[in-house]
């Protein structure tokens, strides 16, 4: 939250930043109804908000459950169909998933099937919007050295782990992934619609 307002400062008329409850459907279609209202159209869309608790799997609550698919699901689903009527031809929709997906860490089972939902949502909606133009690619990135993954769960001996298991031992900074995004929102990516990018410095499949 506050990075965002932080943005908004510094790119006074070019950045709105609004703190929203994904969660709740009145929230995502009214904001995106202003959005709409003082910008005319959306070019590209990222679905990029999620949680990722790890949590055992027989300590689960069905409510937890529930949750994680409203935050990490649904309100892709949202978000979605809310900006379509803004979009055309030429436009993007950015979806981020998981390396999880294809690793299955433990303790994160509720969290790992949002991401696999994420890509099928991604394929199904790709072929669906493809007449009109319009791109559904998904982002599934490796982990991130954010501030709050470098604070929570990030340590040394985490670190030594996630270099022996990548192809190339860098560590993947937050700026690479959006380098990434920045190319799926592009028309550089014109060609390109249902599918999923790894970035992840070779992990899932070495």
């Amino acid at each position: 939250e506050t990075t965002g307002q932080q943005l908004a400062v510094t790119l006074k008329g070019k950045v709105i930043f609004q703190k929203l409850n994904l969660v709740r459907e009145s929230s995502v279609r009214s904001w995106i109804k202003k959005i709409g209202i003082k910008e005319k159209k959306i070019d590209v869309l990222v679905n990029n908000a999620a949680a990722d608790p790890r949590i055992p799997f027989e300590s689960m609550t069905s409510q937890q459950w529930d949750l994680l698919f409203a935050r990490n699901l649904k309100a892709y689903f949202l978000t979605s169909q809310s900006a379509l009527p803004l979009m055309s031809k030429g436009a993007s929709i950015i979806n981020f998933s998981s390396i999880t997906f294809h690793i299955g860490p433990t303790e994160m089972s509720a969290y790992v099937a949002t991401k696999g939902g994420i890509i099928g949502f991604t394929r199904s909606l790709a072929r669906e919007l493809g007449s009109r133009g319009i791109r559904v690619n998904t982002l599934s990135p490796g982990w991130i050295m954010t501030n709050r993954q470098l604070e929570q769960f990030v340590t040394k001996r985490v670190k030594k782990m996630i270099r022996e298991s990548q192809c190339v031992p860098d560590l993947i900074q937050p700026a690479e992934i959006a380098e990434v995004a920045m190319f799926l929102a592009s028309d550089a990516s014109a060609a390109m619609t249902g599918q999923e990018l790894l970035v992840d410095r070779g992990w899932a499949y070495s």
